[in-house]
């Protein structure tokens, strides 16, 4: 019988590492619940450490997830172990993973730190984790730039104090596969009892070897992988989960495992984390690329037609593609949008939240006849971004015409008290988010500006990303709506929301 690997997903704490992808504790609980529908071995929820709201969102995702592990990183130390272990408490499965690094670089430049201080810091850490779980992970930053015999020391070392997870990061994205697969049969072969743990690899993708690296490792022995929904991550990303899934369940020829996977809610978990985020997936994605099962040349066309398999190797129904079922439409109630939010795993707490979503559904359906599954999760994904609106689009106008400057005339209301603001532009989306700026004055700096169809039709909701930078802070801001203009007033303001909240958080690197 083939081994289990264990899917190890982190994208709620390095995939929201990436800019402006920091995500709300509400928005954290839906992730969690699909990454649970997904079925994902280990949910690494955020690092509870780094702000009081990190440390609530990491517990609320404990108290949602039943089936799947929770889990909180924390660095080294007491104190961040002490909240991890509390943040934990109330998942079925909790996990605390600690780490340290171990590269000279960086326990020289770092840590200012020397051997001996790392190892004793690290079996440390291990044991007052085993205070609040049994289920431990280890891992030594930076492992690919360090020393193989001090590597060999210090798993020996945490494996004695009680970790059961021992995982090989590259921090960097510096390995190649043969020279990783190299490493992790090394170390397996070399520290005593590493039979009795399992060994894990984190591998980022700054070379775009993340997945090929990750892959490497399981064939030289490791049955854990570190990965994120899209290849989501600071830098160049990590390894897409989707990726790494597909490729050890297509290869059973080649891989002596397999994960336990749901693999038709790959990519709902896709689409679901990338209008939580403001990332978009590029049309060439593999897996969940909406042109990742498409073939425009005549031959394979015609293949496809005769054999699917002459030019396909995977069924795109089989990781989640389907067609957009029609769900609703102006005139369906609301136990029955309810019902359909139920099967979307999308849930509103509340009689007041549930009229308030119901209201906006029904706005939706005078603007757009058909309304499929897409445009609900873009209509719920929108309201899990600010808790508190200080600015909120009341009305727009906008002309445009051939041959003439495009004028906005906007009214928002700011911290509740009604403000207009009118001006020119380049184009209409640029006179309005001058308009905006009118009013808001806020010093920010425009980064990205994307649009996304939704759905297909020229009906279709357009999704806008909008990315703003101030004082160091980046922050995405998410619009939807059938009119692109107002979806890209409505991210603005959605961004601007987000840079009036707190700030005040962490970010370590794994």
């Amino acid at each position: 019988m083939n081994d289990k690997l264990v899917i190890f997903d982190t994208t709620m704490r390095d995939g929201e590492q990436s800019p402006g992808a920091s995500m709300t504790r509400e928005a954290k609980v839906r992730i969690g619940r699909q990454l649970e529908r997904l079925r994902v071995d280990v949910i690494e929820a955020g690092f509870a450490a780094a702000s009081d709201g990190d440390f609530e969102a990491v517990r609320a995702v404990a108290e949602a997830v039943r089936e799947s592990t929770v889990c909180s990183l924390a660095r080294a130390v007491e104190r961040d172990i002490r909240r991890a272990g509390e943040a934990i408490k109330p998942a079925a499965r909790g996990r605390i993973h600690t780490f340290i690094a171990t590269s000279p670089i960086h326990m020289e430049k770092k840590l200012r730190m020397t051997p001996e201080q790392v190892i004793e810091n690290a079996v440390a850490a291990v044991k007052l984790a085993r205070q609040y779980t049994d289920d431990v992970e280890f891992s030594a930053e930076d492992a690919i730039r360090s020393d193989e015999d001090f590597l060999c020391r210090v798993f020996e070392a945490v494996i004695k104090a009680g970790a059961t997870t021992l995982n090989v990061p590259d921090t960097v994205g510096y390995s190649i596969p043969a020279l990783l697969g190299e490493r992790i049969g090394n170390l397996i072969a070399r520290v005593p009892n590493s039979d009795k743990v399992i060994w894990s690899t984190h591998c980022h993708n700054d070379l775009g070897m993340a997945v090929a690296n990750s892959l490497a490792a399981v064939m030289a022995g490791a049955r854990q992988v570190e990965c994120t929904i899209n290849g989501l991550g600071e830098r160049a990303g990590n390894a897409a989960l989707e990726e790494i899934v597909m490729a050890v369940r297509t290869r059973q020829d080649v891989f002596k495992c397999d994960t336990r996977i749901d693999a038709t809610q790959i990519v709902p978990a896709s689409k679901l984390v990338s209008q939580i985020t403001g990332y978009p997936v590029q049309p060439n994605k593999a897996i969940v690329g909406a042109n990742a099962f498409a073939h425009e040349s005549g031959i394979h066309q015609d293949g496809v037609l005769k054999h699917r398999e002459t030019y396909e190797i995977m069924r795109a129904e089989d990781v989640g593609w389907s067609a957009n079922r029609l769900t609703l439409g102006k005139l369906s109630g609301r136990n029955a949008f309810k019902t359909k939010l139920q099967e979307l795993g999308i849930e509103v707490g509340g009689d007041e939240a549930l009229n308030a979503a119901f209201a906006r559904f029904k706005a939706l359906a005078d603007k757009k006849r058909e309304i499929f599954d897409e445009d609900l999760v873009a209509l719920m994904s929108s309201e899990v971004q600010v808790l508190e609106e200080r600015f909120k689009l009341v009305y727009s106008k906008v002309h445009s015409e051939t041959g003439e400057q495009p004028l906005a005339a906007l009214t928002l209301t700011v911290d509740g008290v009604e403000q207009r603001a009118e001006s020119s532009g380049s184009g209409p989306v640029d006179a309005t988010f001058k308009a905006i700026e009118q009013v808001a004055q806020s010093g920010t700096e425009l980064l990205l500006y994307s649009v996304n169809s939704i759905t297909t039709g020229t009906d279709a909701q357009g999704e806008v990303t909008v990315r703003l930078s101030k004082n160091g802070r980046v922050v995405n801001g998410q619009g939807a709506d059938c009119d692109i203009v107002v979806a890209s007033a409505k991210a603005y303001l959605n961004a601007l929301n987000k840079l009036s909240g707190s700030s005040e958080r962490a970010h370590p690197q794994l």
